[in-house]
């Protein structure tokens, strides 16, 4: 079953007067469960793909499908509902809290769902520490850890929501190599055991070998 479907996705971003075309006609299919790498150089279109995947934009032409539903024609209560059920994002900065440990960064998403008891929260948020390697981090602060532990608790913030779509956007650009092989086998061994569906995106030729599936962009189109 496709989870993710783009049909003859165009996007066109205006930057002052002129057009710019990030995407031009971009078809891709991506089942459950599996562990896709969006592959380009920079300007390719990587980006816009996950922001649409993930209804932080809009396509100019052409349709996005999640579980078989066009995400345009979401209203508010069920674009809410997607973001913070069904949907986890990575970012390469982070995004974490700053005033927050790393127990409450990885909390902070449970909270905003309000059927979820404080046992619940705390067996979900303790289950992911350990998953990640940072038990002995618990009450530091995101200015206290590597860069490699940074990325660890986004990855586990992404997906204490049991999401069914984990969207990376270059999730290891900011790290070293080694440290960035450890994040996506990381990703990996997660994928594999709760078939969460993880489309990533990189430029990096080292990180591209984790992937199952490599869909590769050039100047906005699919060219494999």
């Amino acid at each position: 079953m496709n989870v993710v479907e783009l049909n003859s996705v165009k996007k066109i971003y205006m930057l002052d007067k002129t057009e710019v075309h990030a995407l031009r006609g971009v078809d891709i299919s991506i089942k459950e469960g599996e562990f896709v790498c969006i592959a380009g150089p920079s300007g390719s279109g990587k980006t816009t793909i996950l922001n649409l995947i993930g209804c932080i934009d809009k396509p100019t032409e052409g349709t996005v499908l999640i579980d078989n539903e066009d995400v345009s024609k979401f209203n508010d209560k069920k674009l809410t509902n997607y973001r913070l059920n069904k949907l986890g994002f990575i970012f390469q900065s982070f995004n974490l809290i700053p005033v927050l440990n790393v127990y409450e960064n990885i909390e902070f998403p449970l909270l905003l769902q309000k059927n979820i008891s404080k046992e619940e929260r705390k067996a979900r948020v303790m289950n992911l520490i350990k998953e990640v390697g940072l038990e002995d981090r618990i009450k530091n602060k995101p200015s206290e850890l590597s860069g490699g532990q940074r990325q660890r608790v986004a990855i586990a913030r992404a997906l204490v929501t049991k999401p069914v779509i984990v969207l990376a956007d270059e999730p290891t650009a900011n790290l070293d190599s080694e440290t960035g092989d450890k994040i996506i086998s990381l990703m990996k061994q997660i994928n594999e055991i709760e078939k969460t569906t993880f489309i990533f995106s990189t430029h990096d030729p080292d990180i591209m070998k984790h992937a199952q599936r490599i869909v590769r962009l050039h100047d906005g189109k699919v060219i494999n």
